[in-house]
Formats: C-alpha cells, sequence, structure tokens
C-alpha cells in the first residue's frame, strides 16, 4: 500500500478522474512533445461518455493547445480492457508523421496507470487490511494515525496535512460566500450560503446539521464551478471530509493537530479502499467515491470523539455498508445532480455512524474490510450504464423528464 499523500491530491474540479488526470497526463505527454506541431487525443469510455460535462476537454486543451492544435476524438462506446477511463494521446510532426502515441488510464483520484507497467510509487505498509491493523494497534496499544505515522516515516507528512487542511477551511468558507448559478445547462443555483444562513435560526440539534449540510454543500459547488479543491478521495466526493471536520472544528474546538490525526486516519481508511477495490466511480459506481468518502469521515470523527481503534473501525464499516450499491449516474454529466447533495447527506450519515459506534464497544459482524470487498464486487457487477456514462438510472429519467 502506497502513501497516503496519494489519496490527498490538490486541484481543479469537477472530477479528479475527467478533469484532474486527464489534465495531468496531458502534462506528462508534453513534457516528451514540446516539438510536436500537433496532438490528437482519444478518450474511450466512461471517460468520453460524461467528458464534455465534466471539462475533460478544456483540461487537456489548456495544456497542450498553447503548443499546436489539438483534435479530440470522443469514443464513449468504445471500452480499453485495462479501465473504462482510458485515453490515447498522440504528437505529429509538420509533415502529420507520428511522433508519439501514448495509451494511458485515470484510475480514480486523479492517479494514472500505464497497463503493463506498475506505477513508480513504493508500496510503505506492510499491512493492508483494515483487520490486520486493528490487530496491530490493540497489540502495540496504539492508533490508526499512529500505524501512518509508524511507516511514513516523512518528516514532511506533517507540513503536508497542514496544507491539505488549510485548503479543505479555504475551500468551505471560499463556497460559502458565494452565489448565484453553477455552470452547465441544469442552471443550478448555489445553496450553501442560503443553508448556512438559515441553520443560524434553529436550535442545536437542526443547527447542526443545517451546518454540516452547508459546509458539504459549499465544497460540491466549489468542485462542481471547476474550482480548487482536495481529492477525499475524489472530486466527486470531496465535500464530506472537509464538512465533518470543519464543523467539528468551528464547534468543538479540536486543536489543529488532532484535526491533522483525523486527517492521517480518515487518509488511511480511504488508502485501504483503493488498494484493495476502487475509488473510481468508473469501476464500481459511486459507492467508491461517496461510500468511501463517507467511511473516511465517520473514522476521522470517531477517532476525534476519543473513540477506540475498533470503533474507529465500526464507523468506518458501518459508513461504507450503508452506501453499498450506489450507482454513479451524473444528470447531463455534470458533477452536479445527484452528486452536489449525496456529498451533504454523505457527511451527516459519516456524524450518525460514528454516534452510532460510539454507544457500541466496536464488537460487530461485518468488517471493514468485507465491506470493501463486497463493494469491489457488487461494482463489477453493475451494468456500465451506471458507472459514470450517464446512460441510465437518474441520468436518463430527468431526460425523460425534460
Amino acid at each position: 500500500m502506497k502513501t497516503i499523500k496519494e489519496i490527498y491530491r490538490i486541484g481543479h474540479g469537477p472530477s479528479s478522474s475527467h478533469t484532474m488526470a486527464p489534465h495531468f497526463a496531458a502534462e506528462k505527454f508534453l513534457e516528451r512533445n514540446k516539438n510536436a506541431h500537433s496532438f490528437e487525443v482519444t478518450l474511450y469510455g466512461s471517460l468520453a461518455a460524461t467528458g464534455k460535462g465534466h471539462f475533460t476537454d478544456k483540461a487537456i486543451l489548456d495544456v497542450l493547445k498553447p503548443y499546436g492544435p489539438v483534435s479530440i476524438v470522443w469514443q464513449p462506446k468504445i471500452f480499453l480492457p485495462y479501465h473504462p477511463n482510458g485515453m490515447t494521446f498522440k504528437s505529429f510532426d509538420k509533415e502529420s508523421k507520428l511522433i508519439e502515441s501514448w495509451t494511458v488510464y485515470s484510475v480514480g483520484g486523479g492517479a494514472l496507470e500505464e497497463e503493463g507497467k506498475p506505477v513508480n510509487i513504493p508500496d510503505i505498509y506492510p499491512m493492508t487490511f483494515m483487520t490486520d491493523i486493528l490487530k496491530w494497534c490493540e497489540r502495540n496499544g496504539k492508533t490508526f494515525w499512529e500505524y501512518v505515522i509508524e511507516y511514513e516515516r516523512d518528516s514532511t507528512l506533517t507540513d503536508f496535512l497542514k496544507k491539505i487542511w488549510d485548503t479543505m477551511k479555504e475551500e468551505v468558507e471560499r463556497g460559502l460566500e458565494k452565489e448565484g448559478r453553477l455552470p452547465g445547462p441544469l442552471n443550478l443555483p448555489r445553496k450553501a450560503a442560503h443553508y448556512h444562513i438559515k441553520a443560524s435560526g434553529y436550535q442545536h440539534t437542526l443547527r447542526s446539521r443545517g451546518l454540516v449540510f452547508s459546509y458539504a454543500l459549499a465544497v460540491s459547488e466549489e468542485n462542481a464551478s471547476g474550482n480548487v479543491v482536495v481529492t477525499a478521495p475524489t472530486c466527486g466526493s470531496s465535500g464530506v471530509l472537509p464538512a465533518v471536520l470543519y464543523h467539528l472544528w468551528k464547534n468543538y474546538e479540536f486543536s489543529e493537530i488532532r484535526i491533522l490525526r483525523a486527517l492521517a486516519t480518515a487518509a488511511l481508511v480511504g488508502n485501504i479502499a483503493k488498494t484493495n477495490a476502487s475509488i473510481s466511480g468508473a469501476e464500481v459506481g459511486c459507492q467508491g467515491e461517496v461510500g468511501v468518502a463517507c467511511a473516511m469521515a465517520a473514522a476521522a470523527a470517531c477517532q476525534l470523539f476519543g473513540g477506540s481503534p475498533a470503533q474507529i473501525e465500526y464507523a468506518a464499516e458501518m459508513a461504507l455498508e450503508h452506501h453499498l450499491g450506489m450507482t454513479c449516474d451524473p444528470v447531463c454529466g455534470l458533477v452536479q445532480i445527484p452528486c452536489i447533495e449525496r456529498n451533504a447527506f454523505a457527511a451527516a450519515r459519516a456524524l450518525d455512524a460514528n454516534i452510532y459506534a460510539t454507544f457500541t464497544d466496536g464488537t460487530h459482524r461485518v468488517s471493514y474490510d468485507k465491506a470493501v470487498e463486497t463493494m469491489n464486487k457488487t461494482g463489477r457487477d453493475l451494468p456500465f450504464l451506471y458507472k459514470e456514462t450517464s446512460e441510465g438510472g437518474l441520468a436518463i429519467n430527468y431526460k425523460q423528464m425534460r
């Protein structure tokens, strides 16, 4: 299992798979082909099906167009065998002769992979299953964030987590100040500012829930607008963890170091899901994005409130278990409906999972590892119509209503 720095990436939304990763891929390709006269980029499968709504073409053109003409070919019906999010970059000289052809895959969370070529990032964790890590914690009298510190052994880790936390705070506060409509044909109005104002008029319980909604909406709306967010673990699910942590930081005055430790635990939860299953909506549906984000946030909240390792694991498992089977069916290929509301509901559900887990001693029947395994199998069994293609579910029903 690789460093948790692979879970948190800072970049422009609205999609880590469809916007951020293609942007990174274009930059890598350009490094090798700055003398090319023109370019052609073919997008396959899910990447092509919802790429326009996710600004995939813009992400690529922003990088390559200053260096020469760019032709983008959309192939939504062709799925390459390695991963649904495939793309082929080609460069040509002045005589239109091919210089280089490079096929690469966006595998979730902004990460890129090439078929047959291992990612050049070392595995640093000896245990990649939560059950084994939980036993390590119990044996050593430590908790999950200490497992991260033990094996990351990176003097810059605290600075990295601080940068992630600072960015999360900024995206919440930036989103709360903005009003108007989100980009795209849906003309969806921003709601975060209104929710934040309305929440102040309620008593404690409803006010608390309303504030959490407003924070999640703020980040998700910033993401939908193509602004800077943190993948946690993806752009499409980027509102869940910041909403929970920001709420707890503002209302319970947790210190920064405790927030950073919670971020480390959350990243470990996400990393286990990414390593043993997937966090790509194109592979396993929204359960791998919002479901895993909810698990990350539930674990972070449970740790902040003093939960034992067993309770933290239970909170994470519960949060993921109750998102199993969730499809990825964005209306118009935009990360707006149902994505924005899903972030808000998942943030609230993460806090509920924490409360439920802390009422127990942490003993339960289904482990987080089993929930991840089930998510993976369920996701693979889902028809491709429900995996980020906008060809099924809400995406189709909305078109029919219109």
